[in-house]
């Protein structure tokens, strides 16, 4: 494919050292490369799962060659029995947190008069609530540990994944976009009310990337190139693209930065389709 232009290997400096981090939803996709970069940056990691122990387990090898601290754990965001027990597990092994990336999320798409109760609940379920709830018993820890400045300027952060789904709408995925919009008033009340606790919240909207989920969207060449009608920059985003973006956002470089969405996407936030006319 002409465009598929590969993007550049960036190493990650030790940039968060020390740290202590945990990334759901982390055993594929987005959340694997996000928690991997973390772990190459010096963080030591929580790798959260839901089903699949041994892909968790995979990314728990790789991070731990990077000479860091690493485990699985296994937790439905959805459910808070499980986010309390997850955290309170990683307090055991590592005594805090420091950044937490709520990642977790999944489509079930039907058009908006087919959609079921139960396909909606899902979705907002794990999308938005469980965003909820790992925010909430990360920002407990941060508030009661507060700023250790050996480690980092910041008491904590906090790291939505959202998605360009937050501003653009999209048919026949209204329980998506509805949880991505509620991410984004979410992150930004929660940034508001947490920056005089020097701590701060911030989202990530991913664009397309290439990950499984979306596999149909970019796998042959005639649906490669009805995306890059999307994107003005005619690539397809990658998981480490977004990696980058997290571990920059996690790191004290980015420490003035408080209640905003980092639009990774190519430019599809750029309704490209009002590039010839208007």
């Amino acid at each position: 494919m002409a465009n598929d232009v590969p993007m550049p290997e960036v190493p990650f400096p030790q940039m968060l050292k020390g740290q202590k981090a945990l990334v759901t939803g982390s055993d594929s996709g987005i959340g694997r490369a996000v928690a991997i970069g973390l772990g190459q940056a010096g963080a030591d990691v929580v790798v959260n799962y839901r089903s699949h122990p041994e892909k968790a387990q995979e990314v728990v090898d790789i991070i731990k060659g990077f000479g860091v601290q690493c485990y699985a754990h296994q937790a439905d965001v959805s459910k808070e029995e499980d986010i309390i027990a997850m955290f309170e597990e990683m307090k055991k092994q590592f005594g805090t947190i420091d950044i937490l990336v709520s990642n977790a999320g999944l489509q079930q798409d039907a058009p908006f008069d087919q959609m079921t109760l139960k396909q909606w609940n899902t979705v907002i379920g794990i999308n938005l609530t469980g965003q909820f709830l790992c925010a909430r018993e990360a920002v407990k820890e941060f508030k009661r540990r507060g700023v250790v400045k050996e480690v980092s300027c910041a008491a904590g952060k906090v790291i939505c994944m959202s998605s360009v789904h937050e501003v653009v709408p999209w048919s026949g995925h209204a329980n998506y976009a509805a949880s991505k919009g509620g991410i984004h008033l979410m992150m930004q009340s929660l940034s508001q009310e947490m920056a005089p606790h020097r701590i701060r919240v911030n989202s990530i909207g991913p664009g397309a990337i290439r990950t499984p989920i979306n596999r149909d969207a970019w796998e042959t060449p005639e649906a490669y190139a009805n995306l890059m009608k999307l994107i003005p920059y005619e690539r397809i985003g990658e998981p480490e693209d977004i990696a980058q973006a997290a571990v920059w956002l996690a790191s004290d470089h980015a420490d003035y930065i408080n209640g905003i969405t980092l639009f990774v996407d190519g430019g599809m936030t750029l309704f490209p389709g009002f590039r010839t006319g208007g």
